[in-house]
């Protein structure tokens, strides 16, 4: 993965995401949209394991390179 891409993912699963869910469950209330929770939820899990992904990958590459 380069740079570039891994940066755009970090960026979706740290902010993106987090943010739509937000926004998901807060217009899902003021307008009765249904599922909402499930629809949150599955945002939420989506950014979880994305994260997760990130920060093997990270990890992994820091570990080529004798960093942390």
């Amino acid at each position: 993965m380069n740079n570039k891409l891994y940066d755009i993912l970090k960026w979706i699963a740290i902010i993106g995401l987090s943010g739509l869910g937000f926004l998901v469950n807060g217009l899902g209330e003021i307008w009765k949209i249904p599922f909402t929770n499930e629809i949150v939820k599955s945002i939420d899990v989506v950014g979880t394991a994305l994260g997760i992904w990130l920060s093997i990958s990270a990890a992994s590459y820091n570990k080529k390179k004798g960093g942390k």
